[in-house]
């Protein structure tokens, strides 16, 4: 099984990104992940301002799929997520939902201990998420920087991406160029105050390819849903395109008038804010499997 190290990292997600290692579909690999910090901070006394700004949220990779073209979907499930001892969480002024009635900078490191976060002598369950996994970006989407969701995936930030579950990103360039990082070890949907808890991480993910399928965003399968990840310059316009995608997954999976899917997904999909922190802001449309399954909504695509 090849390790990926977390030394080799890239900070922007392009079109022409240089591969540092190159797998096989159905391979399983193991990928180091740094926190959001890259490890720089230490200490709760540390001076946010020193902390290196351009080390900020590196992704391990990109990694090269043989036989990934354009128009193809990449799979990857997520097996595991191993995290480390310590995670570290900050508030910062004019950041976060509430960041104009932030005081001052403030950091805290939290110990896990038996599957829990410490947090000022209150305990509670982990739930380890990746927060930046993505792919190549097609030319005309350009250069985003790994603190960025968009179409090819990037800082998502969504609770859902955790071990268990299955993504599915859009192939743009030869090869996919998967790259990731950005762990928590727990994050609330909406990463309200600018952090979850980050923690540098060894993720295990088993890589596959679907040919000849497309889709415009993101999806992440997880028991009961699969889900469309979209974003937008606000939430209304990431309400709107996760929306527009589901209920046009559900009228080509079912193969019904776009208004009946339209009407159904009033009924049974359900909208989550994966976050509001980031450049742009991230929506997830739950399609239930019940519904459709989703070997039968990519089958449709």
């Amino acid at each position: 099984m090849k390790i990926i190290s977390g030394d080799k990292v890239i900070y922007r997600f392009s079109p022409d990104m240089k591969a540092i290692e190159s797998i096989l579909p159905g391979d399983t690999i193991v990928v180091e992940t740094n926190d959001c910090f890259f490890q720089q901070i230490v200490s709760e006394e540390q001076i946010l301002e020193e902390v290196d700004y351009d080390r900020l949220n590196p992704a391990t990779g990109p990694i090269y799929v043989e036989g990934a073209e354009p128009g193809d979907l990449l799979q990857v499930k997520i097996l595991s997520i191993d995290i480390g001892e310590k995670g570290v969480a900050a508030v910062v002024p004019e950041e976060g939902v509430l960041g104009d009635q932030v005081v001052k900078p403030i950091i805290k490191i939290m110990d896990i201990e038996d599957g829990q976060v410490v947090f000022n002598g209150i305990r509670f369950s982990i739930s380890p998420m990746i927060g930046v996994i993505g792919v190549a970006p097609r030319k005309e989407d350009g250069e985003w920087a790994t603190d960025s969701p968009w179409r090819h995936g990037g800082n998502m930030d969504t609770k859902d991406i955790k071990a268990g579950s299955t993504l599915y990103f859009p192939v743009n360039q030869a090869g996919a160029l998967l790259a990731l990082g950005d762990c928590h070890a727990i994050m609330g949907d909406g990463e309200i105050c600018f952090t979850g808890l980050e923690i540098p991480a060894q993720v295990m993910l088993k890589i596959d390819l679907i040919k000849n399928r497309s889709i415009k965003w993101p999806l992440v399968e997880t028991d009961e849903y699969t889900m469309v990840i979209a974003s937008g310059d606000d939430l209304e316009e990431a309400v709107y395109e996760a929306t527009n995608q589901a209920v046009n997954h559900i009228k080509s999976g079912l193969e019904m008038e776009w208004e009946d899917a339209y009407i159904l997904a009033s009924l049974t999909v359900d909208l989550k804010i994966s976050q509001v922190v980031d450049p742009k802001m991230t929506v997830r449309a739950a399609i239930p499997k019940y519904i459709i399954p989703t070997e039968k909504l990519i089958g449709s695509l």
